[in-house]
């Protein structure tokens, strides 16, 4: 298991959204390419080797919460798609990240008058849909 100090002393009480994947750390890339913070990678136990099967993972979002993911398995056979909704006071930069990292952007970044929210819309490698907003409830 790898923990750093920064997460070791971190509890949030809120949801924690769990994604399994194909290639979980490609996923893992993709989304700290996007501005979420390493967290803590259980590997299987019968993975030596860097890049194996991910028992569990977390990703934390810089300014609360967090999301796990996991290789699919047994017990998660297949990849559900979802859509996640991250609060961010910086959507301008989260969308530059999206952009440099050549996500499929759903709805590009522009302000949400209904809302009255700014933020963008994208679809990660595993086809799950990602919206970054400033809307807070």
């Amino acid at each position: 298991m790898t923990m750093t100090p920064q997460n070791s002393q971190r509890t949030d009480h809120s949801i924690w959204p769990a994604l399994f994947s194909d290639d979980p750390h490609a996923l893992r890339r993709f989304l700290t390419g996007l501005g979420f913070e390493e967290g803590i990678v259980v590997p299987a136990q019968s993975s030596t080797q860097a890049g194996g099967e991910v028992v569990h993972s977390e990703l934390l979002w810089p300014e609360g919460g967090r999301i796990m993911i996991a290789s699919i398995s047994n017990d998660h056979p297949s990849p559900h798609q979802v859509d996640l909704y991250v609060v961010t006071d910086h959507p301008d930069e989260v969308y530059a990240k999206a952009i440099r990292l050549g996500a499929e952007i759903t709805h590009p970044l522009a302000e949400q008058n209904d809302h009255d929210s700014r933020g963008f819309s994208l679809r990660d490698p595993d086809g799950n849909g990602w919206s970054f907003g400033t809307y807070g409830g």
